[in-house]
């Protein structure tokens, strides 16, 4: 099963959009200290249910994603990427690639995925095209935005395609 890497800053919280969305259900236990949870779009979880994949945080909000993010959206507890120590791996040697990248692509550990994020570059899909043997799709969303429809349409393409 095609993993799907998923940020939450930019991607699933627009930095755009003040528009507030009605939360469903009891809110959340970590609600009150982030006031920008209120634009994310709660449609958006059975959408990303929809495609199939194994959906997998790719967060700097770590176990809050699960906590804050994910009953907004209708999904389960998610896994999380374990992100290494940032004192332990010291400067990356390749300029412009995104301290995200390397960890991903080791925990796709040969598996095909989708990584949508608002910070993708080409020096990421370049960097992953020659490191990572099986199918990856880095989708940027458009941070002002967040995930749209038209996001949503290119990885499902892509899924079909695969």
């Amino acid at each position: 099963m095609t993993l799907l890497f998923l940020d939450v800053d930019g991607t699933l919280i627009p930095y755009g959009s003040t528009r507030p969305y009605p939360v469903h259900g009891p809110p959340s236990p970590g609600d009150a200290g982030h006031p920008l949870l209120s634009r994310i779009d709660p449609t958006l979880g059975p959408r990303l249910a929809a495609l199939g994949c194994e959906t997998v945080w790719a967060t700097t909000w770590l176990e809050d994603a699960n906590t804050c993010v994910a009953p907004r959206l209708g999904l389960p507890p998610l896994p999380l990427v374990d992100w290494p120590d940032p004192a332990q791996s010291g400067p990356d040697e390749v300029r412009g690639l995104h301290w995200k990248t390397r960890p991903l692509v080791a925990h796709a550990a040969g598996r095909p995925f989708v990584w949508l994020d608002d910070e993708i570059t080409a020096v990421d899909r370049i960097w992953v095209a020659a490191h990572h043997t099986a199918r990856a799709l880095l989708h940027r969303v458009d941070h002002r935005r967040g995930l749209t429809d038209t996001d949503l349409a290119a990885v499902r393409a892509w899924l079909t395609i695969g």
